[in-house]
C-alpha cells in the first residue's frame, strides 16, 4: 500500500492518549439482545410499530449512556433521529415480455427466462417496443485500471446485456483480483452505471458460480415489492428495466444475432472488448408499477469531541429485521433477528456506554443505528447520500453486523478483502491480544458490498464490517463452523433466530474492546486514514483531500 504505515503512524502517535480497554458487560449485551429479539418487538421491521418501540428503545438507552442526540435538525436542536423516506416499488398486474428476431416472437415468462424487477426510476408503467440489444462485457468503467467497455457505444435507445461478476473472475488473475469481486463486478454497479451511460435498461447474464447464487435466489429477490432511498433525481441511478436473464436464454439470443456467448465473453475477459449489438435480436417489455413512500428512521447519537468535533468517527449496525412474515412449521410468525442483528444493536449501545463513561475524545464519535438493511442497506445508503456529518471529514465506519454471541476466538475477519489503512490498524490492535487477522475466505461472493459499511465506502469514507473468528478458543475450527452450520440452516431469516440464555458473550466483550480502542484512537488522532493506491475508492476519497487540511 502507498500508505502502507499510516496505521503504524496512527498508533504510534496516539499511543499515549489511547484509553485502556473499557470494562464491558457480557450481561448487558445479553439483557440488550434478549429486548431486542422478543416478539414485544415485532421482528423489527421497518415503518410498523416493532419500528416504534424499536427507536426509542435504542434512544432511551444512547441518552442513559451520555449521548447527545445527533439526528435532524428541529427547530435549531438535534433529535434523536434522521427521517428516512423510502420508495416502495410493486410491479402491479401482469408483466409482458417478448424477444424479437426477424419474424420470431419469443415469449419470455416473468421469473422463469427472466426476472424483471419493478422500475425505481419514478416510472408507473414500463413501456417500449421492440428495442435493440447490445452486449457491452462486464460493464466496467475503470480508470484506475484503464478498462473501458463501452468504447464508441452510445446506449441511448438501446437495452445493455451485461455479464455479473469481474473480467477475471473465470481466469482467477488479472486487474480485478481474480476470484476477489470488486464493486466493478456487484449487480448494483451494473444497474447505476448503466443508468449513468443512458440505457433503457440493464439485463444481467445469470450464471451461478460468478454470481454466487442461483437462479431461485435471482428470482425470488427480483420478482418481489421493491424498495429504495427517495432520491433527488431517481433516473441517474436506476433506468426504465433492471432484469436478469438465464444464461441459456442469453445464449440462444446471441446465438441468433450470429454471435457466440462464449466466445464473446471471453472476449469481454480482456482490455481490448469492444460492445457488440445483437444484430437482428429485440426486446418488448408492458408491465405497471406501483409506486408509494414510506417513512422510517435511523437513529443518531453523538460523543461531541473536545478539540476538532466537526471531525467524525462513526460506529454503526443496523437494528432492522423481517418484522412479521410466513409462519414457520411451529406458526411461528415472528422473525426475531436476534443475532442478526440484535448483537449489533447491543454492540452499538454497549460501545456508547464505553464513551459515555470515558473523557471526551478530541474527534466527535457518531452511534448510528440504520433502518432498512434488509431492504438493500437503505438505511445506511440514505445516511451516505444525506449526510448528517459530512462525509470528506468522516475518519472512518465500523459497522457491527449479526456479531457471535459466545466465547472468544484467536482470530477475526471483516467483510470482503478491502485494503485500507483502517484495517491495518485493526490487525495491529488485535495483534495486541494475540488474535490474528483472517481474511474473508470468500470473496467472490461480494460481502464486501452487503452490509451497512459499504455505502460510505463507494463515497470513498474508510470503512468495513468486523466479523467474528471462527478458530474459537473453546472447541477450535470445528465447534465455531458447526455453530455457524446451524445457525445458516436453521434461524438465518428465520423466527428462529431467537435469544438463548446459554450465550455467554464473552468473545463479543473481547472484540468490541478492541473496536473500541480503534476507534478511540482515530478519534484522538489527527491522521487520516486511507484505501489503498489501486482500490476502486481511493479516488473519490482523494478528491475530497483539501477539506482534511
Amino acid at each position: 500500500m502507498k500508505n502502507a504505515m499510516l496505521a503504524t503512524v496512527l498508533l504510534a502517535a496516539t499511543a499515549a492518549q489511547a484509553q485502556d480497554a473499557p470494562k464491558l458487560d457480557p450481561q448487558r449485551l445479553s439483557q440488550d439482545v434478549k429486548i431486542l429479539s422478543s416478539d414485544e418487538f415485532e421482528g423489527r421491521g421497518p415503518n410498523t410499530a416493532g419500528e416504534e418501540k424499536t427507536v426509542s428503545f435504542i434512544a432511551k438507552q444512547f441518552e442513559a449512556a451520555g449521548l447527545k442526540p445527533g439526528g435532524d435538525l428541529v427547530k435549531g436542536k438535534r433529535s434523536w433521529f434522521q427521517e428516512v423516506p423510502l420508495g416502495r416499488f410493486e410491479i402491479n398486474g401482469p408483466v409482458v415480455l417478448n424477444a424479437h428476431h426477424g419474424k420470431d416472437t419469443i415469449p419470455f415468462a416473468q421469473g422463469e427466462q427472466m426476472a424483471v424487477r419493478a422500475a425505481m426510476n419514478g416510472a408507473k408503467r414500463v413501456d417500449f417496443d421492440k428495442v435493440p440489444l447490445v452486449f457491452v462485457g462486464y460493464g466496467v468503467t475503470a480508470p484506475e485500471r484503464k478498462w473501458n467497455d463501452f468504447k464508441g457505444v452510445d446506449l441511448k435507445g438501446k437495452l445493455a446485456v451485461v455479464l455479473i461478476n469481474d473480467p477475471d473472475f473465470e481466469t482467477g488473475e488479472g486487474e480485478f483480483g481474480g476470484k476477489a469481486m470488486t464493486y466493478y463486478g456487484r449487480w448494483t454497479y451494473k444497474y447505476e452505471e448503466m443508468a449513468r451511460q443512458g440505457a433503457v435498461g440493464t439485463i444481467i447474464v445469470h450464471e451461478t458460480a460468478p454470481a454466487s447464487y442461483g437462479w431461485a435466489t435471482v428470482k425470488n429477490s427480483n420478482t418481489n415489492v421493491m424498495y429504495d432511498i427517495v432520491r433527488k433525481d431517481p433516473k441517474k441511478s436506476h433506468a426504465q428495466m433492471e432484469a436478469w436473464i438465464q444464461r441459456d436464454v442469453a445464449a440462444d439470443l446471441f446465438k441468433r444475432a450470429g454471435l457466440d456467448f462464449e466466445a464473446a465473453k471471453k472476449q469481454a475477459q480482456t482490455r481490448g472488448f469492444k460492445p457488440m449489438e445483437l444484430k437482428g435480436v429485440s426486446l418488448s417489455a408492458h408491465y405497471a408499477v406501483d409506486t408509494q413512500v414510506i417513512k422510517s428512521k435511523n437513529v443518531v447519537g453523538l460523543r461531541e469531541g473536545s478539540a476538532a468535533p466537526q471531525e467524525t468517527v462513526i460506529y454503526s449496525g443496523h437494528w432492522d429485521h423481517l418484522g412479521v412474515g410466513l409462519p414457520d412449521a411451529k406458526g411461528d410468525k415472528i422473525y426475531n433477528g436476534a443475532i442478526d442483528n440484535g448483537t449489533g444493536i447491543a454492540a452499538l449501545i454497549e460501545l456508547a456506554r464505553a464513551y459515555g463513561k470515558a473523557p471526551a475524545p478530541k474527534r466527535s464519535v457518531v452511534f448510528l443505528a440504520v433502518t432498512a438493511e434488509e431492504k438493500g442497506l437503505l438505511g445506511s445508503e440514505y445516511y451516505a447520500a444525506n449526510p448528517l456529518y459530512p462525509l470528506a471529514t468522516t475518519a472512518g465506519m465500523i459497522n457491527m453486523d449479526a456479531l457471535s454471541p459466545w466465547g472468544p476466538a484467536r482470530d477475526f475477519t471483516i467483510s470482503g478483502s478491502a485494503k485500507l489503512d483502517l484495517l491495518d490498524a485493526l490487525i495491529a490492535k488485535f495483534k495486541q491480544v494475540n488474535v490474528s487477522y483472517a481474511p474473508d475466505p470468500h470473496t467472490a461472493a461480494g460481502y464486501f458490498f452487503r452490509s451497512d459499511h459499504f455505502p460510505m465506502a463507494k463515497r470513498g469514507v474508510p470503512a468495513f464490517s468486523i466479523g467474528s473468528g471462527e478458530d474459537w478458543e473453546e472447541g477450535g475450527m470445528a465447534a465455531a463452523k458447526e455453530w455457524k452450520q446451524a445457525y445458516d440452516s436453521n434461524s438465518y431469516h428465520q423466527p428462529s433466530d431467537e435469544w438463548d440464555a446459554k450465550w455467554p458473550f464473552t468473545g463479543m466483550v473481547r472484540d468490541l474492546q478492541v473496536l473500541y480502542s480503534v476507534g478511540r484512537d482515530l478519534a484522538e488522532s489527527k491522521s487520516w486514514p486511507n484505501w489503498s493506491s489501486d482500490s476502486e475508492f481511493r479516488t473519490i476519497r482523494d478528491q475530497s483531500a483539501a477539506k482534511r487540511k
